[in-house]
Parts: structure tokens; sequence; C-alpha cells
């Protein structure tokens, strides 16, 4: 009987391999389900929290040392 030796280096090869293709298989997918729903129209903006923030004039100086 002939027997398939698998090393560790290669089974690490091996795990990585998956590994990356199934990352690279759930991002290229996401990548496309926006890309589909963003033709539709079902995409929600969000906003962004900072232009919400006001800044007052007099909080700006920098002249506070203490004499």
């Amino acid at each position: 009987m002939n027997f398939l030796y698998f090393d560790p280096g290669l089974g690490a090869m091996i795990v990585q391999a998956v590994v990356a293709a199934a990352a690279g298989i759930l991002l290229f997918s996401k990548n496309v389900m926006y890309k589909v729903k963003s033709f539709f129209g079902l995409v929600k903006e969000e906003e962004d929290t900072y232009d919400s923030i006001d800044i007052e004039e007099e909080d700006t100086h920098t002249n506070d040392r203490k004499n």
C-alpha cells in the first residue's frame, strides 16, 4: 500500500491556503453584496458624527497661561 506523507510544513501550508481562501471569498462576497445593494439603493448612509461637533471661538485660544 502506498500512503501519502504529510510533514508538518506541508500541513501548515495547507491550513494557511484554506484560511486564506476562506478570507478571500468572504471579503470578495462582501464587496459584491455592497455593490449590488448600492445599485438598488438599499445601502443606508451613515452620519458623520464629527460634523455635529460645535467648537466655539473661545475654546480655541491657547493663551491659558497662569501668572
